[in-house]
């Protein structure tokens, strides 16, 4: 199982990135799926989720109308649309793979299965 994270960048105040991250391994669509991010010296925390078949969005109240998730089943891949970025911004940010049967919050790191490697976002004042 491989989840390969890739997007990130550096950006100045108010501007966007799109993150990606495709799924090797897995039955991509029977998975929820998240993206988590951990700046320096802080915990992992959740930013967005969406449920398998292409249902239900979750996001942090941090990044609620900046932030878009979104899936493509057919390219096994999930996306962040990150815009009006500011440097709280920063962070490395991860996906998750979630495959629980049962109702889970997709909030909670725990719940996930896999992950990937992580990709550096900066953004600048």
């Amino acid at each position: 199982v491989q989840l390969q994270a890739f997007g990130g960048g550096l950006v100045q105040a108010g501007g966007s990135l799109r993150l990606a991250c495709a799924a090797s391994g897995i039955t991509f669509s029977s998975y929820h799926m998240g993206w988590f991010r951990q700046a320096p010296g802080k915990e992992r925390e959740f930013v967005a989720g969406m449920r398998r078949y292409n249902s239900n969005y979750y996001y942090a109240d941090s990044v609620k109308g900046r932030f878009t998730i979104s899936r493509d089943n057919a390219k096994n891949t999930v996306y962040l649309q990150m815009n009006s970025l500011t440097p709280e911004d920063t962070a490395v940010y991860y996906c998750g793979a979630d495959s629980s049967l049962i109702l889970s919050s997709l909030r909670t790191g725990s719940e996930y299965d896999y992950w990937g490697q992580g990709t550096q976002v900066t953004v600048s004042s």
